[in-house]
């Protein structure tokens, strides 16, 4: 029993010794103030793109990018429903290597050919 004891009491105490294993951060995206005056850092302030195709939309989504993220790369695009409207989420890295999540409003082109 006593020999039972101590091996629990043992290990215990070197399960106890080890050390938490650390895990990378992940990168968030980051908001500007030149970001928030752009538009496009959230559903609020979605950047509204006035045409009436997909395509056209998906053109024009592209080239915001590229004007005022010039040499972006494309991590993630995404299509959300908010009723009653439609969004474009499109995360890019920054030539600068920072995550920046862009919305952009959908429903004048959403599902229009």
């Amino acid at each position: 029993m006593k020999i039972t004891c101590l091996f629990l009491v043992l290990i215990f105490l070197l399960g106890s010794c080890s050390s938490p294993k650390k895990t990378p951060a992940k990168a968030s995206p980051t908001v500007t103030r030149a970001d928030v005056l752009n538009g496009g850092t959230s559903f609020s302030n979605a950047v509204l793109l006035k045409v009436t195709t997909e395509r056209e939309g998906m053109d024009e989504e592209y080239r915001w990018l590229r004007n005022l993220y010039p040499g972006y790369s494309l991590v993630r695009r995404s299509s959300v429903r908010k009723p009653p409207r439609y969004y474009d989420i499109i995360r890019i890295r920054t030539r600068d290597g920072h995550l920046k999540d862009i919305y952009f409003d959908s429903t004048s082109f959403s599902g229009k050919r």
